[in-house]
């Protein structure tokens, strides 16, 4: 018997799985080593490791991609969907307006402020194929910039994050990615193996968002420039970075819910504005027909574009376009991943793959539709010579473009602050996730972990910015999204194994007896359920029955099976009773009794027994399982009754076992 519970304990300095943090460490600081002190050569280096992975890997890139897509989908569609990211009885931790602020802006929101006007613009003039500068041109790059920021990308989010809430939420595992391999190499996820997924997703997460970071700091020097005749310079970039990684750092040292909630709805507010004002000043009419038909083009085409390589055509374009974005988006993957999963805890898998794919998706092709077609129009009609402004410098072209809408000074203003909001998001969100792999899945590590971490990132993107600009950014996420590849792969395997069991054994659950609810062993008589039915009880007469009647019954049958041979857990508390009983490597079974108060019910206002605590509350002694809450109230059984219950539910566990031995 494990006794009663205690208070907790002051947590220590250092929360760490050490071969992670310390492996993880050791690596990033021998990469900023090697680029800080020989910039040149390492520029040299990034360029030949790029090379080489697009020419002879980039098949596996766009075979990987594509299957990260079927396989969401396919899951959401099917039974598995139903299933819950956590306990059945649980609800989601966020409203539905905050998940959507911190998935869009956790997941590209640096990104989109990047190449919203550029990426078109640069499609349109120099297309993989055909005449560039013509209207078809235009067409073609619309569809190409839905393709590389659209469901193919948030597909790879959605299946790190699916793997992660799913065997951190439902099955307890640490909310770490070697968890979603427990399937493939069962407790060898806790030794060497694991350690090497871990490892690789921080250094996939960190290399990632230094690309973002990078990205970020060079439009802040060009917005800065625009608006006080800031010059734009490598130093002030990496002035830039160590700034704004400060923030971050303040953010993320004041967690999730005022950091980062409160950051990312400020984020989804100010690009909204953003995106309203473009339509409403842009060509109105025009924008909102191209949006419907970019996105039918999109739609009809996805499947001939997902599996293009350009085979008998070979071009260098693919390299520096398509596959440096799904080497980008996988790079992000355990990052974007875990936050969707630390998030998301209670939604559906459907809930949940929906969100993910279609939400933020459709944010970003209304905002490609308003910048990017906003500057073909202006191309287009000789307005604005936008493909000189882009092809001179990216990172200017945002404010190029905004300068020739009215109230320019106000939107570049407010498009600086933005970008530096996403900078500091994505850079406080990247530090806890990276925090929380290290911590060995501990979703609440030390401020200090966290803040080591932020630093971190603003170094290693301060570096690649020295060792090559954005050459070196984009080297360093198709380098950093290589070997995680890999293992997503691997990761959907692992899943799909687990869902399909979970299925079964709801499936077996639905073929076995009922119990509980008058169908027990043997069954409550009428009047005593009725009697518990109208029951309306204090909390001081819940905890009695929990101590008189719910731990002897617990403990009388722990005490059987332990006599049999089998390991049993017994914990004892006046708010919960629980017995585990494990059964070797399959599922262990839990039965667990916990009190909840409720709101009184209006017909028992009169009934309720003592002095009530408060105006409308009483108490029951709810059953969980292992999938969570069933639903039912136990308080008024007899002991004898509870254990038949108990017995009943036991019996259906060993049933779900035999069906996956034999199925």
């Amino acid at each position: 018997m494990a006794g009663r519970e205690q208070g907790r304990e002051k947590p220590p300095i250092f929360q760490a799985n050490v071969p992670v943090f310390l492996g993880s460490a050791a690596l990033i600081f021998a990469a900023i080593a090697f680029a800080a002190s020989a910039p040149s050569f390492a520029a040299s280096v990034f360029a030949d490791i790029q090379s080489f992975i697009v020419r002879e890997f980039g098949w596996f890139y766009v075979a990987a991609v594509a299957t990260f897509l079927i396989f969401a989908v396919g899951v959401a569609l099917s039974s598995m969907g139903r299933i819950r990211l956590g306990p059945d009885d649980s609800e989601p931790d966020f409203s539905t307006r905050s998940w959507f602020a911190m998935l869009f802006s956790a997941g590209m929101g640096i990104g989109i402020m990047f190449y919203g006007v550029a990426e078109p613009v640069l499609h349109f003039a120099s297309p993989p194929d055909g005449e560039g500068g013509t209207v078809e041109a235009a067409r073609n790059a619309m569809q190409l910039s839905f393709f590389h920021w659209g469901l193919h990308a948030w597909a790879i989010y959605a299946v790190m994050g699916l793997a992660l809430a799913y065997f951190s939420f439902r099955q307890g595992l640490p909310l770490s990615p070697r968890s979603a391999l427990y399937p493939l190499i069962g407790e060898r996820i806790h030794g060497w193996p694991g350690h090497l997924v871990d490892i690789f997703a921080v250094l996939g997460t960190m290399f990632g968002v230094a690309t973002s970071l990078g990205l970020g700091v060079m439009q802040v020097n060009a917005g800065l420039n625009y608006l006080l005749g800031i010059p734009i310079g490598i130093d002030i970039q990496v002035a830039l970075v160590a700034g704004i990684a400060l923030l971050a750092t303040i953010s993320v040292a004041s967690g999730l819910n005022r950091g980062i909630r409160r950051l990312s709805e400020l984020n989804l507010t100010l690009a909204v504005l953003l995106i309203v004002f473009v339509f409403a000043a842009g060509p109105t009419v025009f924008l909102l027909q191209a949006a419907m038909q970019n996105t039918g083009a999109y739609l009809s085409d996805i499947v001939g574009r997902t599996f293009t390589l350009y085979a008998y055509r070979p071009n260098d374009w693919i390299g520096g376009w398509t596959l440096f974005y799904w080497g980008w988006w996988i790079s992000w993957s355990p990052f974007v991943g875990m936050f969707i999963a630390r998030i998301s805890r209670g939604r559906t898998i459907r809930e949940f793959v929906i969100g993910v794919l279609l939400v933020p998706s459709g944010f970003t092709f209304l905002w490609f539709t308003g910048f990017g077609n906003t500057a073909l129009s202006m191309e287009l009609s000789g307005a604005a010579s936008m493909v000189a402004a882009v092809e001179a410098d990216v990172a200017v072209a945002l404010f190029q473009f905004l300068e020739h809408l009215p109230l320019a000074t106000v939107t570049m203003t407010m498009a600086t602050v933005l970008i530096i909001t996403f900078f500091v998001t994505s850079s406080d969100s990247g530090s806890l996730v990276i925090d929380i792999i290290t911590a060995g899945g501990n979703i609440e590590p030390r401020v200090w972990q966290r803040v080591f971490w932020a630093l971190t990132q603003g170094l290693v993107a301060a570096i690649l910015l020295l060792a090559g600009g954005l050459a070196a950014l984009q080297t360093g996420a198709i380098a950093g999204g290589f070997p995680l590849a890999a293992i997503m792969l691997l990761i959907c395997y692992g899943l799909f194994t687990a869902l399909r069991q979970e299925t079964a054994r709801q499936r077996a659950l639905q073929d076995t007896m009922p119990v509980a609810l008058g169908g027990g062993h043997p069954p409550v008589p009428w009047r005593q359920r009725l009697s518990a039915l109208l029951l309306q009880p204090t909390r001081e007469r819940a905890i009695a029955f929990m101590r008189a009647t719910v731990a002897p019954a617990l403990e009388d049958v722990a005490t059987e099976i332990r006599g049999r041979g089998m390991e049993t857990e017994l914990t004892v508390a006046d708010s919960k009773v629980s017995l585990t009983v494990g059964h070797g490597g399959e599922d262990e079974f839990r039965y667990d009794v916990s009190l909840r108060g409720v709101v009184l019910p209006a017909f028992a206002m009169s009934m309720l027994e003592g002095e009530r605590e408060g105006p409308e509350r009483t108490w029951r002694a709810e059953v969980s399982l292992r999938d969570g809450g069933q639903g039912y109230d136990i308080l008024g059984y007899t002991k004898d009754q509870i254990i038949a219950d108990l017995l009943g539910q036991y019996e259906r566990h060993l049933h779900i076992l035999h069906m996956q031995r034999t199925g």
